[in-house]
């Protein structure tokens, strides 16, 4: 039951760093058009990376090792530092600490 707890976690995390770095891009400038671009083109980058290098399922491009990890710490940390980036730094502390959580779990677990 934990394994599946957390394994859903990583889930709610990964769409946690889409909504961080989307709230980011629309905090980001008072200009409507750079929030526009920041606000939808900071999510559809974060969306087209993690699809081609960290998806669960056969992604084009899997990364195993280090790689692996140097990809996650960059990509759930940039949901929490888009976060604090926008204001939110209670919000962003609490994010890495989960993710960090989590990550420790998947390791031994065996789930990543």
């Amino acid at each position: 039951m934990a394994k599946w707890a957390n394994a859903a976690l990583m889930f709610f995390l990964e769409l946690g760093v889409l909504f961080s770095v989307g709230y980011w891009g629309f905090t980001v400038s008072e200009s409507l058009a750079l929030r526009l671009l920041a606000g939808i083109g900071a999510p559809a980058l974060f969306i087209a990376v993690w699809a081609v290098f960290g998806a669960a399922n056969n992604p084009p491009v899997p990364l195993k090792g280090v790689a692996r990890a140097v990809l996650e710490i960059l990509w759930f940390g940039g949901g929490a530092a888009a976060l604090i980036a926008s204001g939110l730094v209670t919000a962003g502390t609490v994010f890495a600490v989960v993710y960090i959580v989590n990550a420790v779990l998947r390791l031994m677990w065996h789930q990543v």
